[in-house]
């Protein structure tokens, strides 16, 4: 037998902490663990009773929601070879692949003695036990660990230690509160009244739909209907007969799995990504208990928690996966051990640990079967062949994997509706080490159970129950035969199911419960259970009775269109799978639906009026409903080739405009057949070049009529006359380019704070821009917010009875964030506030009617969020960040304080003397103000170099600030407006490397070594002729400044420079091929990353061998 020995791998440590921190003492947690359960032992003794009395199935094990804390040591040798010499059917005959072992354990951390098997009697004993011990030391360590962080390990001065002391009495006090709240919480009270405040400009009230490729889980039964799903980052627990939701938020990236502890108790998500994170949570309190940092291999792809609830497994979501083994009531940060898998063994994605030794558990991908074993020796793994060969038979994919809850063996679905039976097997010879487990675990049947494949493979007390793709459930005994099944309920794919932690009470309605396909044919009496399957439906199952009732019927496919109603607190969501739904977002009720059979809806819109909903779809076709029945209002239109992405009724319902993905802007108007409204196509025309961002309507400034405008990436802005166009023939009232680089993002009418009407943009250098709504003219930029990312979307918020009418307010969307913006704007940024919505990726924005509440789509994490806004927040959040100037000193490096500040000071004061005469013997007249035309030198001389279009609309920008209010133009600016100019129009983030590599990616060619260049003689065209040009001279000047060979360090003045044998040095100091590398560090320079700089230093002696060559 071959074997292969894996590295041993010492556990990796995780990162630093983010802002989640374990806030509950791990002792606490442990008490609660070791404290007996009072309905499990009730639960116990009803299945006990139910055994004996009412002649169930036999169990020999008990049922894995009700079993106590029971360990069993691992399997002697002897014991795997009795169990070998049991009659077994179709031996396998080729050899285990195994690997090594990776230790990873401490001398604290070993195995917890074996308890009585299941079905004795467990008494609780009157002193604490050593695993109690154990777990309480563990704690108070971490308590005297966590309160010398808080102290500090350096001694400083006796204020310092003092306030160190209060800071950390205040922690401590904070975390005992909530260890008290965890140690004292009961199953209702996570949804108790909350009275408290809320301090979040915008907080999560509601998530509607649910990520239907992850389990659902069943927390509560009987009176209270309460089941755990994940939606995108959020891990909801929603209590359906009440319709109340609470929600576990901490993640920043979306869940990537969950899991329950059997007593219901504890509930740990994972996630994948950067900053991922394990949380395990008390399920009672909603308080986060314990917290692992950084999972290796970039997150978590699957996870288990045993069934004492004191360890957790996971699995890495890298290429290469690491398997780890976490023990989270200890204070620990390291896994207790954990291991790397082989690439060829595939993507692992399932994990259960061994019901009855949480020293066992078992992995699989699609095509491999993985055992484990860990102790303080460390962790070992097996992964043993399986092939369509081996039985002659085709095994199939491979779903999910269990242990036997009688014996030593385990069993895997599969995809072609086949189960594997694993078992440990003594080999004839061979290394004593390779008899016991893992090792030893080998495929020894495999079972054709029905043709259809097999999804779930779970226990439920002495049951295997097996789903199956066609919504099919079946019970099986210990023996593998069918004990009962449920084939009518015209499921989809069954993708979990979730037994109810409350044990069946046999004694009651017996009649009510169906019978067993066995001889005797007793009733079948199993826990209430909850269904979710792949087409986003989840199901309550009472087998009393069977009935079946739906919970839930989201989407199954990505949702990017929503809408909400003009007057009344509706909100319409559609799918990509052609579900159309409309919701009572106060009391979070679904009112009405309709799908689409085979048409993916991509955008929807209300009317101004609220009598219509207008339907856009990804095949081009649109749709005008009645809002309130969802039915046809008239036929089907299909101008657009491509899909639908914007839609927009006029002020008064009159017009509808939609833009498509082939850059295609169409109208429809209203016309009166028959004294009756009806829509007609007006006309349509391929308006933009590039991908149209926005399209809204407005209203004429000397009018009542409407107005159009759209905006597309390819800078333009597009006005059309809409008076003036007929059938088929739309005309364009006028085109403005508005932006010289940037690439334009959103468009909306901005308040009208002022007499002058204006358009707000945002675009992809997180600026937002006001333009005059008649001339177009750029008249204000301010920098908007840098959360990460541009803002996608923005909408201005409606204002409320009780409102300021002079208090407006802006809603937006990022890429994965949701955040608000107190107008005006002006650059401050305190006056914004940002929270992630949708990890994955946010898709749309709505508003509420009265501007109460915001929602966000998530597009393929298949949820729409509901955000309640908190403006009195928002608003504290701006006095906090101080008054008038004092936002935006701290914008500049080093502050008011700083030396760059001392340097713009210097160089403002340095422009009065220059705008009057370097050389002037005149008495200097000195003031607060400077000229106009300084202000390009002094922005030059900070750093800034704009371009000749920007300077224009930086001089226009300060010159019309007073013009509507008083008709003359501004010729001087103070420091303090420099100020805010300065750092309003300079690049948000500057230049960096990529930019500089992704633009010689465009233009380079690649030359014989792999790398992207461009020749001087090019560069120096393209420096010349593309953007704004620059003559022979400037660029000789430029040049000659930026490589040192001017004597004085340059020029006050531009073209005072002499060029005169500027070429040849140019020539001599540029090499003929230049690199991105060699262009930013050596013609700009600027700091480049160490890699990269290494990179470039071969570079360096490679062109400089060249050069000794041609001399010589």
């Amino acid at each position: 037998m071959d074997v292969v020995q894996a590295d041993s791998a010492a556990p990796e440590a995780p990162p630093e902490e983010s802002e989640l921190h374990t806030t509950v003492s791990h002792d606490a947690v442990a008490d609660i663990l070791e404290t007996p359960s009072n309905e499990q032992e009730e639960a116990t003794e009803i299945l006990e009773d139910a055994d004996q009395g009412e002649q169930l199935p036999p169990a020999e094990a008990q049922p894995e929601s009700m079993a106590p804390t029971v360990l069993s040591s691992p399997v002697s040798r002897e014991q795997v070879c009795d169990a070998a010499e049991l009659p077994s059917e179709g031996r396998a005959e080729e050899p285990a692949e195994m690997t090594g072992t990776s230790e990873g354990m401490g001398p604290d951390e070993e195995m917890t003695p074996a308890e009585p098997p299941p079905g004795s009697e467990r008494l609780t004993p009157p002193h604490p036990t050593s695993s109690e011990q154990e777990m309480q030391q563990l704690g108070q360590e971490a308590q005297e660990s966590h309160q010398k962080g808080l102290g500090g390990e350096d001694q400083g001065s006796s204020a310092e230690q003092e306030s160190r002391s209060s800071e950390g009495g205040a922690v401590m006090g904070q975390e005992e509160e909530r260890a008290s709240a965890v140690s004292s919480a009961t199953p209702d009270l996570l949804f108790e009244e909350q009275k408290h405040e809320k301090t979040h400009p915008l907080s999560l009230s509601w998530a509607f739909g649910y990520n239907s490729k992850l389990p659902v889980y069943s927390l509560l039964d009987e009176e209270n209907r309460v089941i755990l799903y994940a939606s995108a980052h959020t891990a909801v627990i929603h209590d359906v007969f009440r319709n109340r939701q609470y929600h576990l938020q901490g993640h920043s990236n979306s869940i990537s799995c969950l899991c329950v502890s059997v007593d219901k108790r504890w509930i740990v998500t994972a996630d994948q990504g950067p900053d991922n994170l394990v949380i395990v949570w008390d399920a009672f309190s909603g308080i986060p208990v314990h917290t692992i940092f950084g999972h290796p291999g970039d997150g978590v792809s699957a996870i288990a928690i045993s069934h004492d609830a004191k360890y957790l497994a996971t699995i890495g979501a890298g290429k290469i996966q690491r398997v780890c083994i976490w023990k989270w009531t200890s204070p620990e940060e390291k896994p207790q051990c954990s291991i790397e898998l082989e690439p060829r063994f595939g993507y692992q994605n399932y994990i259960t640990f061994n019901p009855k030794d949480h020293g066992e558990f078992v992995s699989n991908s699609k095509t491999q079967v993985i055992f484990y074993v860990w102790d303080s020796d460390g962790l070992r793994y097996s992964a043993p062949l399986l092939t369509d060969r081996t039985f002659n038979k085709v095994v199939g994919l491979f779903s999910q994997s269990i242990f036997h809850f009688k014996n030593l063996q385990a069993l895997t679905g599969t995809s072609g509706g086949k189960l594997v039976v694993w078992d440990a097997v003594c080999p004839p010879s061979g290394p004593a080490d390779l008899s016991v487990k893992p090792y030893n675990m080998k495929a020894i049947k495999l079972m054709h159970l029905q043709k259809d494949a097999l999804t779930v493979l779970t226990v439920s007390d002495s049951y295997f129950v097996m789903c199956d793709v066609k919504g099919h459930i079946k019970f099986y005994d210990g023996q593998l035969q069918l004990v009962n099944w449920y084939s009518h309920f015209n499921l989809g794919p069954i993708h979990s199911i979730s037994f109810s932690k409350s044990p069946p009470n046999p004694g009651s309605c017996r009649s009510n419960y169906s019978s067993s396909c066995t001889i005797g044919g007793q009733p079948f009496i199993v826990r209430n259970f909850i269904l979710s399957t792949l087409d986003a439906t989840v199901l309550h199952v009472t087998p009393e009775g069977t009935k079946l009732e739906k919970l839930l019927e989201e989407a199954k496919e990505a949702v990017n269109a929503i809408s909400c109603h003009p007057t009344q607190p509706l909100l319409a969501i559609g799918s990509h799978c052609g579900l159309l739904k409309v919701w009572d977002y106060q009391q979070t009720q679904y009112l009405i639906s309709r799908i689409f059979t085979g048409a993916s809806i991509q955008c929807l819109s209300y009317d101004p009026e609220g009598s219509s909903l207008a339907a856009g779809f990804t095949d081009g076709s649109l749709r005008i409903l009645d809002s309130i029945s969802l039915d046809d209002d008239c036929k089907e239109f299909k101008y657009s080739r491509g899909s639908l992405t914007h839609l927009c009724f006029s002020h008064d319902s009159q017009y509808l405009a939609t833009a498509d993905e082939k850059f295609s802007v169409t109208i429809y108007k209203v016309t009166l057949r028959n004294g009756r409204r009806s829509w007609e196509h007006l006309a349509g025309l391929h308006a933009h070049y590039k991908p149209i961002r926005s399209v809204i309507f407005g209203v004429q400034l000397d009018s009542n009529e409407p107005r159009l405008l759209s905006l597309g990436e390819d800078r333009l802005l597009v006005e059309y006359d809409l008076g003036s166009s007929s059938k088929d023939q739309l005309v364009i009232l006028r085109r403005d380019h508005i932006e010289q680089c940037a690439i334009p993002l959103s468009l909306a009418w901005y308040p009208p704070f002022t007499t002058e009407s204006f358009i707000l943009t945002t675009n992809n250098q997180y600026k937002m821009k006001l333009y005059n709504a008649t001339t177009k003219m750029c008249r204000k930029t301010h920098l908007g917010p840098t959360y990460g990312s541009p803002l996608e979307k923005i909408l201005i918020l409606p204002v409320t009875e009780s409102q300021d009418p002079q208090k407006r307010y802006l809603a937006y969307i990022a890429k994965d964030k949701v955040g608000l913006q107190i107008l005006p704007v002006d650059g401050n940024p305190h006056k914004s506030s940002a929270f992630i919505c949708h990890p994955g990726g946010v898709s749309n924005l709505a508003s509420s009617y009265d501007g109460c509440y915001v929602f966000t789509a998530g597009g393929n994490d298949l949820t729409v969020m509901k955000w309640e806004i908190n403006l009195n927040a928002l608003e504290a959040a701006v006095s906090l960040g101080g008054e008038d100037l004092i936002p935006f000193y701290n914008l500049l490096d080093g502050g008011r304080d700083g030396e760059f500040f001392r340097e713009l000071e210097d160089y403002f004061y340095y422009a009065q003397l220059r705008s009057q005469g370097i050389d002037t013997m005149e008495t200097r007249q000195v003031s607060t103000h400077i000229p106009l035309e300084e202000v390009p030198f002094v922005m030059r001389a900070m750093g800034y170099y704009p371009s000749e279009e920007k300077i224009e609309d930086i001089i226009n920008e300060v010159k019309f600030s007073e013009y509507v209010a008083t008709g003359k133009q501004v010729t001087k600016i103070n420091l303090g407006d420099f100020i805010k100019l300065y750092i309003n129009h300079r690049p948000a983030f500057g230049l960096s490397v990529k930019e500089i590599q992704s633009a010689f990616q465009v233009l380079g060619y690649e030359n014989e070594n792999g790398e992207k260049v461009i020749k001087r003689g090019d560069l120096l065209q393209l420096l010349q002729c593309r953007g704004e040009h620059m003559t022979e001279e400037e660029l000789a000047e430029c040049l000659s400044t930026l490589l040192g060979m001017n004597p004085e360090g340059g020029r006050s003045e531009l073209g005072t420079c002499d060029p005169t044998g500027a070429a040849g040095l140019i020539e001599e100091e540029i090499p003929e091929e230049i690199t991105a590398e060699i262009f930013t560090a050596d013609i700009l320079g600027l700091p480049i990353p160490e890699p990269e700089k290494n990179r470039l230093e071969k570079t360096d002696e490679r062109i400089s061998s060249e050069r000794s060559g041609k001399r010589h």
